[in-house]
């Protein structure tokens, strides 16, 4: 048991716990650690651009067949489209049965100021969504750290690199080099993972309080068990269909689930997915199209969160919504929630733009989920990351492009990482780069079949 205090599932789940009871026992001071979780989720926003850049680049300059891209990516924006469809159905079957806005005196609730919400909300649109795509200049895509802008960057860049051919090499090289750089600076920064997740931990409770759990209580496990039941019966049923273990799956990114969780943020783990989904088996071009697009387009458990929330709203204010009505919000949160990524306080961005297009319910009732919303954003977070994944388990596996004796390795290889830093037994000798601390993923790309380095070599 020595080595326990190294296992990043131990720390980071210590620290939550710690940071929970801190924000509970001491609410001042639990407020007081925003910094500290701030200054984690900022540490790794740092290197999400040129990681995504240069993954998204690597990948396509290494696939050679361009036409091969494009079928990457129809797919797995069909795959998308699809899904998040499927995420908001349940969303709004859930909410209508078990009615968790019934009851609630809206009016009476004291609302907190939702304005700026509001008024962005009622800035968006499907046109300035798709505008919005391409940056004004390529460093102001990086410098703001715009996802969907930096996507379209690379996807350019790289599609330009690849039709260079062996004239290209030597820039495909430096950029592989580089991106091995990249990758080192966020297992540098994953050291003090379990700082941030304290810090953020403690300034939810803190802030927050349990006591803001208690009149939107049914809310909240209204969207838990609907996340719940989305995780384990619709993506179980998709990944057992492509021929994958959804509960092998998650205990192989169950280091990223923790740190989400600790974070509320997808992003958090962004790079670590990337190395991750690699080392279990997909293919590089494929883990560097799927994932970046999906924090765009493949937000499941944010599609559930809009969905249900929404008429929540409608029914605390006694807004009856007819079947039509409900429709319609389906076909304006279809548009509306591939917008709901890269912003802070995007939820509510989105939400309030959805109300202010329906005209139908009271945009400002918003407010009442205002200081709940932080205590549900793990379960998006989560579900996003979650789902994310199995769209790459699920086009790598339809392009061929998944090696199943590679996921084979990495399993046992994790396994016996996790059980050494449990002190079950001495670590395996090192060959390579495997056998090394429990949440290393420094040998993520060992044995993958694209690329000459591997983004997590």
């Amino acid at each position: 048991m020595r080595a326990l205090h190294k296992n990043l599932t131990v720390q980071v789940l210590v620290a939550i716990t710690i940071g929970a009871l801190l924000g509970f026992v001491a609410p001042d001071v639990g407020r007081k650690m925003k910094p500290v979780g701030d200054t984690f989720v900022n540490l790794v926003k740092m290197v999400i651009a040129p990681v995504v850049f240069l993954t998204i680049v690597l990948g396509i300059a290494n696939m050679h067949d361009l036409k091969k891209v494009g079928r990457v990516g129809g797919k797995a924006l069909l795959y998308f489209e699809v899904v998040t469809t499927f995420a908001l159905l349940i969303g709004v079957a859930v909410v209508n049965v078990v009615r968790p806005g019934a009851g609630i005196a809206a009016a009476a609730m004291e609302e907190p100021d939702v304005s700026a919400y509001v008024t962005q909300g009622k800035a968006m649109s499907f046109v300035d969504f798709v505008t919005h795509i391409v940056p004004s200049s390529i460093v102001d895509a990086f410098a703001r750290g715009d996802m969907l802008q930096v996507v379209f960057v690379a996807v350019l860049f790289g599609a330009a690199l690849a039709m260079l051919g062996e004239s290209g090499r030597v820039l495909v090289n430096v950029l592989e080099v580089t991106s091995r750089v990249f990758f080192r600076i966020v297992a540098i920064v994953m050291i003090v993972a379990p700082i941030g997740a304290f810090g953020a931990m403690a300034y939810t409770v803190g802030a927050f309080g349990i006591g803001a759990l208690l009149p939107l209580g049914r809310l909240m496990l209204s969207v838990y068990l609907t996340m719940a039941v989305f995780i384990f019966v619709v993506l179980n049923l998709i990944l057992r269909a492509y021929g994958f273990s959804l509960w092998e799956y998650i205990k192989f990114i169950r280091e990223e689930i923790l740190i989400v969780l600790g974070t509320s943020s997808s992003e958090a783990a962004l790079p670590r997915m990337l190395a991750k989904m690699e080392r279990y088996g997909c293919a590089k071009p494929v883990v560097g199209l799927v994932i970046p697009a999906g924090y765009s387009f493949n937000l499941d458990g944010t599609s559930i969160y809009l969905s249900m929330a929404a008429i929540f709203i409608a029914q605390a204010f006694n807004v009856h919504l007819t079947l039509l009505h409900q429709l319609e919000l389906l076909g304006v949160l279809m548009i509306t929630s591939k917008g709901a990524a890269g912003v802070t306080g995007s939820g509510f961005i989105v939400l309030a733009s959805t109300l202010s297009a329906m005209r139908v319910v009271p945009v400002e009732g918003i407010a009442l989920v205002l200081g709940v919303d932080r205590f549900m954003s793990e379960a998006r977070a989560i579900t996003n990351l979650i789902g994310n994944g199995a769209a790459t388990l699920v086009v790598a596996r339809s392009e061929r492009a998944f090696d199943e004796a590679q996921r084979q390795r990495a399993v046992a290889e994790l396994r016996d990482e996790r059980r050494s830093a449990l002190g079950e037994f001495p670590p395996p000798s090192a060959e390579g780069e495997v056998g090394v601390a429990a949440g290393d993923w420094g040998g993520a790309a060992q044995g993958t079949r694209v690329g000459t380095g591997g983004s997590g070599d």
